[in-house]
C-alpha cells in the first residue's frame, strides 16, 4: 500500500528533486518541490527571499508553506536541505507521513553540487574548497535532524537516469511499495 504523504528530506544536492519527481511519476502522484511552492506562493525566488528577509525570515515563511504542504493527500515532497532541522519541522514531518532521509557523502554532494544549475543562497560567493568545508560542518550540524527520519536511503551519485531508476527502487523497497 501507498502511503499518502512521502517527504524527502536531506542536504541540499542530496537528490531530493530528482529522486522525489521520478518517485512521483513511477507512483503517478503529484511532486511537490516546497522551495518551488515557496517561490510561487510567495512570487520571489528562495535567493530574494533570503536577500530581503534574511535566513530566519526565510525559515518562517518555509514553516508556513511546509503547513500547507503536508495536509495535501497522495503526494510526493522534496524538503529544502534546512528544513527539518528548524522549529518543531522534523517532528511535524514525522507525524504527517512517511519521511525518508536521502543520505549520501560530502564528496558525493560536493559533485552534485558544482554539477548543479540552482543558486544556493547559502553557498553564494565561497570557493569550491570552502564550499566542502561548509558542506561538512553543515552537515554534522544537520544530521542528528536528518537522521530522525522514519527511513534512511544511502543514495550514490545520480548522473544518469539508470542509477535514478535504483535509487527509487531502494526507496520503495524501503517504503514497501511493490
Amino acid at each position: 500500500m501507498t502511503p499518502s504523504r512521502i517527504i524527502l528530506m536531506g542536504y541540499m544536492g542530496s537528490g531530493k528533486t530528482t529522486v522525489g519527481r521520478a518517485l512521483a511519476k513511477d507512483l503517478n502522484m503529484p511532486f511537490y518541490d516546497l522551495d518551488w511552492y515557496i517561490e510561487s506562493r510567495m512570487r520571489k525566488t528562495v535567493k530574494q527571499i533570503f536577500d530581503e528577509r534574511g535566513e530566519d525570515g526565510f525559515r518562517v515563511i518555509e514553516r508556513n508553506m511546509l503547513h500547507e504542504v503536508a495536509e495535501f493527500e497522495n503526494i510526493v515532497v522534496s524538503c529544502g536541505g534546512g528544513t527539518p532541522c528548524f522549529f518543531d519541522n522534523i517532528d511535524y514531518l514525522n507525524q504527517q507521513g512517511e519521511t525518508v532521509y536521502l543520505k549520501c557523502t560530502p564528496e558525493v554532494l560536493h559533485k552534485h553540487l558544482s554539477m548543479g544549475k540552482t543558486v544556493r543562497p547559502l553557498l553564494l560567493n565561497k570557493t569550491p574548497e570552502q564550499v566542502k568545508t561548509y558542506i561538512e560542518e553543515q552537515l554534522q550540524v544537520r544530521e542528528p535532524f536528518y537522521s530522525k527520519a522514519k527511513h534512511t536511503v544511502d543514495v550514490t551519485l545520480m548522473d544518469n537516469y539508470e542509477k535514478i531508476k535504483i535509487s527509487v527502487a531502494k526507496l520503495k523497497e524501503t517504503l514497501g511499495i511493490a
